[in-house]
């Protein structure tokens, strides 16, 4: 074999992780963060949610993260589910949405990666007279008298640190 083909068999594993990688939203690397500086990753209106990071300094976890919810009078239209209940997978439904990566300032061999994935969720599109898909109150209480509720689209992230730790 000539060293192009070496080369090419030695970079197809990276190739074929990035490939399976494709989120639905592209974004370059984020801007590196300082350690115990809290940082808004990302925030999901739809689910009244906010994704919040900070480098934390320490070796035996070295990025905290968490799921902040935005108001207490947004009205979500979307849930944020625990990603180690749901297990999103394509396989399953789910999509990869997004994925978050973001530098620490004090360790730049190191980074955050946080895996946004998104179950969407198929509407009737039963459009009334104005050609608008509508909820009338008293119909939604029937159904959910009923145990008809409808489903809503969910969000799940999933964290990593990724890169080799400073000392």
């Amino acid at each position: 074999m000539s060293p192009r083909h070496l080369i090419l068999l030695a970079l197809l594993p990276v190739l074929t992780a990035t490939a399976a990688e494709t989120p639905e939203l592209q974004r370059p690397v984020g801007a590196a963060q300082a350690v115990n500086t809290a940082h808004t990753l990302r925030q999901i209106p739809e689910a009244c949610a906010r994704l919040e990071g900070v480098f934390t300094g320490n070796a035996a976890q070295p990025y905290k993260f968490a799921v902040v919810r935005t108001s207490e009078q947004c009205q979500p239209r979307a849930r944020f589910v625990d990603y180690d209940k749901a297990q999103p997978s394509e396989a399953k439904g789910w999509k990869l949405n997004d994925v978050i990566r973001v530098p620490s300032a004090a360790c730049p061999a190191q980074q955050a990666v946080v895996r946004v994935w998104r179950m969407p969720v198929v509407q009737k599109t039963e459009l009334d007279g104005q050609g608008q898909s509508r909820i009338y109150l008293e119909d939604a209480k029937k159904q959910a008298a009923a145990g008809k509720i409808a489903q809503v689209p969910m969000f799940a992230a999933q964290m990593t640190v990724e890169g080799k730790a400073c000392r």
